[in-house]
């Protein structure tokens, strides 16, 4: 069988509605976010390591679709205020709204940062102080009064030190500064509980590939207590699934890519996919994978999930 659909520029986001009360309203803020917005994007633009390209490339995606991105306060391997710059173009130029558009951005430890490029902060400030100095940045960056996602980029070096920024984020939602907070790379659940007796983690970002078994006990929690997981590397790390035949049979009978395949297969299981393609074509076939069926070859789909989770 063959299933074919469109793959040109999709007139709505792929998002699902979320309307909980727990999610604070940003205050101040003349662009309210839309309420029925999905706090969850089904698929998410990664900037990183684009540099001098990010505006570009960030542009061409919400052209072809795309309504969520991610990047953060790190200059060692993001360009933060060209992401600023391509949601102004669009907006002004393609009339695509702020409270149409899903933003997250990262704090990120000093441990993270380039300390030959300029920080976003005083290393010597203590870490709220370095927090705050950061979201600052941000907002300004992104031209914009709130955020619908700030994470962690990482636990600190001490989970003390984790959980004193964690109520730093904490006060920032309570404020209506930011909209969801979470973590990244945070590959022990032990830190998430800890996390989770201050106020429950909304959002982990992790490397979900072949390389780390697919960050099974991490991705399980997150699934189990109604955590939004999000993952990187999921393509260029997994060259082994993408290529195995199980993968390449199923994507031949839909008529679709391997890539489609693993991405759709992760929207299915609590995954929300970090897209960061370069290519107008990969971009459109990125988003296109949200409308693929699996209802008549199950079995082939579960040989590919028993290759991961078995």
């Amino acid at each position: 069988m063959s299933v074919t659909y469109s793959i040109m520029r999709m007139q709505t986001p792929p998002y699902e509605l979320c309307t909980s009360s727990t999610i604070p309203s940003p205050a101040g803020s003349s662009a309210r976010p839309n309420p029925d917005m999905n706090i969850a994007p089904k698929l998410i633009y990664g900037t990183a390591w684009k540099g001098d390209n990010t505006a570009r490339l960030v542009i061409s995606a919400f052209l072809q679709g795309f309504r969520a991105v991610d990047t953060a306060c790190q200059p060692k391997h993001y360009r933060e205020d060209l992401v600023g710059e391509a949601l102004e173009i669009l907006q002004d130029k393609h009339s695509i709204k702020r409270e149409d558009v899903y933003i997250q951005t990262k704090f990120t430890p000093f441990s993270g940062q380039d300390p030959t490029k300029p920080l976003p902060y005083n290393p010597r400030d203590s870490i709220p102080d370095q927090i705050r100095s950061s979201l600052s940045k941000s907002l300004a960056s992104l031209h914009t009064s709130y955020l619908d996602a700030y994470l962690l980029h990482s636990p600190l070096r001490t989970l003390p030190l984790t959980l004193e920024a964690w109520r730093t984020l904490m006060a920032a939602q309570d404020e209506g500064t930011v909209r969801a907070i979470g973590i990244s790379n945070v590959y022990d659940v032990g830190v998430l509980k800890a996390l989770e007796k201050e106020r429950k983690v909304q959002i982990v970002q992790n490397r979900w590939y072949e390389g780390n078994a697919w960050d099974k006990e991490v991705w399980a929690y997150c699934k189990e207590n109604g955590i939004i997981y999000q993952s990187f590397w999921t393509l260029t790390g997994s060259p082994a699934l993408l290529t195995h035949s199980h993968t390449t049979s199923l994507a031949d009978k839909l008529d679709v890519t391997a890539a489609q395949v693993l991405f759709k297969l992760a929207q299915l299981n609590n995954i929300v996919p970090l897209s960061g393609t370069t290519s107008e074509l990969h971009m459109q076939q990125d988003l296109a994978a949200e409308r693929i069926v699996f209802k008549e070859v199950l079995d082939d789909y579960k040989r590919i999930t028993d290759l991961i989770w078995k």
